[in-house]
């Protein structure tokens, strides 16, 4: 038996704990000798005294590294027997083995002095609540820890440089492979090619994701996978897998390295995300065969975060939708600076909330939208109208270049499904007959690959059959096509010729954002900011709810006074009134005659004599002449009559409301008006 002047009898009537840990599952399936090493302390242990029953071995943490005790379930079971004063020595092949952190280190060395615990290593015992033993532990722990920084960051440099270079194995994705002299190629396989190009081509031509997936499932398109074993396999496209291809890198060429950054919290757990491209560590262009070219993917990233879906929170356009308002995802606030959302209820609405959902203060601009859409779009035509494109035919021509590559993309996987479905056969002819357990699962397969192979062809034929050629257009139509941008707004509001998010695509292309701000309550000052930097400033006329809301009412009603007493009638008027500039609260641009009719009517201006004096009726009081007795309006009438609140029917003769001319009517009004009487009824 080893003896030692710290071990005493207390020691050895408690627990000799043996920790055995190895940093990764490659170190425990391939260092061996070093687990033979650790598992031989249960000898060690025996030699110092303790008897087998009192020996136990914590391996819980084979395959886990020492730098945080968070997921150590065997580190946390020693600390806990110590804590319960079970232990009297923890045996390590070195003190690494327990900790390489000082802040977990340490306490276990508080511990373990409190509670007289010994820990030993192959170089010695030592005594945790000694100045010596500490002192040893100590710089032991600190060197163990300086020592894991520095693999660490030996590790990580050799990775670096070798990055650097564009020579660090990276897995590479489906359509790359790597050849027997360890260069990266292309796939050989010819279909998988086409497959990865008609994605990017699809995505530049509708610029949406989600569109190019609609393109894939409408054409019956499968996408090349790889599964967990690295085999190709072909799956139905989904979002997630055509978003991966279009923000790899490696298909433009690159190699890249840091596009992710992981960071632990205080728990240890790790968390990873995505850096912005600016923030990628490492880019060597021109290491892979590209499918694109590098100008091509910087602006596909870019069109993605452009089509983000919480464009509100991102300050992103969004992809164009279907809604009305045209300028969705590019307008932005004139008062605060941040972007409008809009509204569809009440009437298109351009609406800045930001600071309502942030802070809880009052929606600061409310504006109506149409005739905002409007203006800029007529700016948008007098920028586009000096541009001259032969749309007509270049439409054709995208359009036949798509066919043709969707037929070849159709007919590369007939190819693929024949030659699958003649193996599937022939694996199935050589299988023995009496096997039928291979046999059976052969022959399902083979049943597999013909019903997909028929349902291709089906698909195919049908799709052929459904084709034709684009139909012939009018005349006046393909002249406005010849010459788009001088004929655009003869077919701006044909919907079959240009859907809704057509025309938001066009107007995003010359124009980047629109800022708005109400300068009066009928007007909006109006900026687009083209792109390039240009701008330009309208004043834009809006819908206002009353009169008196228009910035030159006052002008106006008088205008429409004097030339009522000269005689004019309300058309002439109104023709005036908009040839110097005035409108009505409803119309931005022109003045209505029943608005003129409104303001004379208001300054009891009647074109005929008969006109100012009210219909008077024996006995009966009509509501105008009611009004005036009481001092109100005829709408307070109709306002209660309509509510019930004032209970009776209109006389049949003359269509209107009659009250008994007797001083009893106008006492009982009277006491209605005060609040004395709630309601009134008269028969």
């Amino acid at each position: 038996m080893i003896t030692s002047e710290l071990i005493t009898t207390s020691h050895r009537t408690r627990k000799a704990l043996i920790y055995i840990r190895q940093s990764t599952p490659h170190q425990v399936l391939t260092n061996q000798e070093s687990l033979r090493l650790q598992y031989a302390l249960h000898q060690r242990a025996v030699d110092l005294g303790w008897r087998v029953a009192d020996i136990e071995i914590i391996d819980a943490d084979l395959g886990m590294t020492g730098a945080a005790a968070e997921l150590r379930e065997g580190f946390k079971e020693v600390v806990a027997q110590v804590t319960l004063g079970q232990v009297g020595i923890i045996l390590s092949s070195e003190v690494t083995r327990l900790s390489r952190n000082c802040s977990d280190w340490y306490p276990l060395l508080d511990i373990c002095s409190y509670r007289n615990c010994l820990i030993a290593d192959r170089d010695g015992i030592y005594d945790p609540g000694s100045a010596n033993g500490r002192l040893l532990l100590g710089l032991k722990g600190q060197l163990s820890e300086l020592e894991l920084h520095t693999i660490r960051a030996r590790m990580t440099a050799g990775l670096l440089n070798k990055a650097q270079r564009g020579e660090l194995a990276l897995h590479l994705p489906i359509g790359l492979i790597h050849s027997p002299n360890e260069q990266v190629v292309k796939d050989p396989h010819l279909e998988v090619q086409n497959r990865l190009g008609l994605v990017f081509n699809t995505f530049l031509r509708v610029k949406s994701a989600s569109k190019v997936l609609q393109f894939f499932n409408e054409h019956n398109l499968h996408l090349p996978r790889r599964n967990r074993f690295g085999d190709l396999r072909w799956k139905k496209p989904s979002i997630s897998a055509i978003l991966s291809i279009l923000k790899n890198p490696a298909y433009a060429g690159a190699f890249v390295y840091g596009r992710s950054r992981t960071t632990r919290d205080l728990r240890g757990k790790a968390t990873t995300r995505r850096l912005p491209m600016e923030q990628w560590k490492i880019i060597v262009k021109d290491k892979y065969p590209a499918y694109i070219n590098w100008e091509t993917f910087e602006r596909i990233q870019a069109m993605l975060r452009d089509n983000y879906a919480a464009y509100d929170r991102n300050k992103s356009r969004g992809v164009p939708r279907p809604g009305a308002v045209l300028l969705h995802g590019i307008m932005y606030c004139g008062e605060c600076g941040h972007k409008m959302v809009v509204q569809y209820k009440g009437g298109n609405q351009y609406l800045c909330n930001y600071l309502r959902q942030t802070h809880g203060v009052p929606v600061c601009q409310r504006i109506p939208a149409d005739h905002i859409d409007d203006q800029v779009v007529q700016a948008f035509f007098q920028a586009l109208s000096p541009i001259e494109l032969d749309a007509y035919e270049q439409t054709l021509k995208a359009q036949r270049e798509t066919d043709q590559k969707i037929k070849q993309a159709q007919e590369l996987q007939l190819k693929r499904l024949r030659y699958e479905a003649d193996l599937a056969q022939h694996q199935y002819n050589q299988v023995d007959p009496d096997n039928r357990l291979v046999a059976a699962e052969l022959e399902r397969r083979w049943e597999a690959a013909l019903v997909a192979l028929k349902q291709a062809e089906e698909s195919l034929a049908l799709e052929q059959q459904s084709t034709s050629t684009p139909a012939s257009l009018p005349e006046d139509l393909k002249a406005a096509f010849i010459a788009i941008a001088q004929k655009l707004p003869q077919i701006w509001d044909q919907e079959a010729l240009l859907p809704t998010p057509h025309k938001k695509a066009l107007l995003r292309a010359l124009i980047d954002k629109v800022v708005i701000r109400r300068t009066a309550p009928d007007q909006v000052q109006t900026r687009i900011v083209w792109q390039g930097g240009a701008t330009t400033t309208l004043l834009v006329p809006v819908t206002v709810g009353r009169l008196t809301d228009l910035s030159n009412f006052s002008e106006m009603e008088q205008l429409i006074i004097d030339l009522s007493y000269q005689g004019k009638l309300d058309d002439e008027i109104a023709v005036h009134l908009t040839a110097l500039g005035y409108r009505s609260p409803l119309n931005p641009h022109k003045v209505l005659p029943s608005t003129v009719k409104t303001i004379r009517l208001q300054h009891r201006i009647f074109l005929k004599p008969s006109q100012s004096h009210p219909r008077k009726i024996p006995g009966q009081l009509t509501v105008p002449q009611l009004a005036r007795l009481l001092d109100v309006t005829p709408f307070w009438f109709y306002d209660r009559i309509n509510n019930g609140c004032i209970q009776i029917t209109k006389d049949q003769q003359t269509g209107l409301y009659l009250f008994p001319d007797t001083p009893e009517t106008l006492e009982k009004l009277q006491q209605f008006k005060s609040g004395i009487l709630k309601n009134l009824r008269f028969s």
